[in-house]
């Protein structure tokens, strides 16, 4: 018997405990497809426009970003849970609608209202999860409806408490000062006032990415998001975390409800309708599936911070504003067939 015969051939790795390289574990971040997208809008916009650059006009995009990247946080860690949500237009203007009426009316302190908000925020991402669980409907028909019924109940109830389409003027009651400060005030650095919403919206991305690496409860969102079935199967508390991702949702709204009601002093309560479509593309350009299990708040973030770019760099190269919805069409069908090509890649090294 010859050497050669004698020769057995060496087992092949197994793919399961085989190293990654730096390279194929950056490919497999859900947010790699955005960030290149966000990176070559950048340039491209600065090309284009010297003013797009400048600090005053970088400090405005990212005051139009942080204002869809806020609720970008919720829905991100929602659609990555495999559901998602259409009543948050809408339920942004109820929670800035119920703190202004509510402390117009009952001549409370403004912190009155904004903590009643808070309670009928979360209570409304309650009901949406809880119905969602109970029934078993897809989260498409039961936020349709909740979006149906808040459009109602905010111009019903607003025209039968207060005769109009929006809330009274709130800016002389006690506590308005305080609550402005925090919701809706501006930050100097370096000479440039930088909205406290960026702020905010920063520090929503750092907590959702701590809790999605590094808790427990981040490996739940994962496990519901992929098989719900399977979650269950393994322990994985599935009705808490998805009741728990609509309130998470519930709470940005909450946010945003209140930096509108502080920042312009009134609300119109037709407001909204339209802008869940806004977070949500803020979320699939950010590497979020709508099949659940996949995606990232950073990758959020910046899908809103593209979307801000977008909105405004049309503006600073002073071309037709008309034509920036078949501009945010494309980008989010680009950065949706970019960010299931990256993943395909990614799972195939």
């Amino acid at each position: 018997m010859t050497m050669t015969q004698t020769k057995t051939k060496s087992p092949a790795p197994d793919e399961r405990v085989a190293k990654r390289s730096p390279f194929q574990k950056l490919l497999g971040r859900p947010e790699v497809g955005a960030l290149v997208g966000a990176i070559v809008l950048f340039i491209f916009f600065a090309a284009v426009s010297p003013t797009f650059t400048q600090p005053s006009a970088l400090a405005t995009i990212l005051y139009g970003s942080s204002t869809i990247g806020i609720m970008a946080v919720g829905v991100s860690l929602l659609m990555i849970g495999g559901e998602f949500d259409l009543s948050t237009g809408v339920a942004v203007i109820s929670s800035a609608l119920t703190a202004s009426m509510f402390s117009w009316y009952f001549s409370t302190n403004v912190w009155v209202g904004v903590l009643l908000a808070l309670v009928v925020s979360l209570g409304i991402g309650y009901i949406n999860g809880w119905i969602l669980m109970k029934t078993k409907l897809p989260s498409f028909i039961v936020t349709l409806a909740t979006f149906l019924m808040l459009t109602g109940l905010n111009l019903g109830l607003t025209r039968l408490i207060g005769g109009s389409v929006s809330s009274p003027s709130i800016s002389n009651m006690d506590g308005f000062a305080s609550a402005r400060a925090v919701f809706a005030s501006s930050v100097s650095i370096g000479g440039v006032d930088v909205k406290i919403t960026v702020f905010i919206w920063i520090a929503l991305v750092a907590v959702a990415t701590w809790v999605l690496m590094r808790t427990r409860v981040g490996n739940w969102i994962f496990a519901v998001g992929g098989d719900e079935n399977a979650a269950r199967a393994v322990g994985v508390p599935v009705k808490a975390t998805k009741i728990g991702l609509f309130m998470g949702v519930g709470f940005c709204g909450w946010i945003l409800g209140m930096h509108n009601l502080f920042a312009f002093d009134t609300v119109q309560s037709g407001e909204g309708v339209g802008n869940e479509f806004l977070y949500i593309i803020a979320a699939v350009i950010g590497g979020c599936l709508l099949t659940g299990g996949y995606g990232s708040a950073i990758g959020g973030a910046i899908g809103a911070f593209i979307f801000g770019m977008a909105n405004k760099g049309i503006v600073y190269a002073q071309w037709n504003p008309d034509w920036f919805k078949f501009f945010l069409g494309l980008m989010l069908l680009l950065a949706t067939i970019v960010n299931l090509i990256v993943k395909r890649r990614a799972e195939l090294k």
